[in-house]
């Protein structure tokens, strides 16, 4: 079920209370903030583990030497 049909069974014409879907699932509790760490957010960070692993795949298949 996607969000839009949680909120519209629970709350049925939301659109005349709400600006958007997600004031109106974040009322309703279907939606929650949850605190990270902020060096999480970094894209650099994120691109840096998938980078990784894809380095790592490929050297367990054709073999080689990690780069330093």
């Amino acid at each position: 079920m996607s969000l839009r049909d949680q909120v519209e069974t629970l709350l049925p014409n939301w659109e005349r209370w709400y600006p958007s879907l997600f004031d109106a699932a974040s009322d309703l509790g279907l939606i929650k903030a949850r605190v990270c760490e902020p060096g999480s957010l970094l894209l650099s960070r994120r691109h840096q583990k998938v980078r990784q692993q894809a380095e790592d795949a490929h050297r367990e298949k054709w073999g080689g030497q990690p780069t330093e």
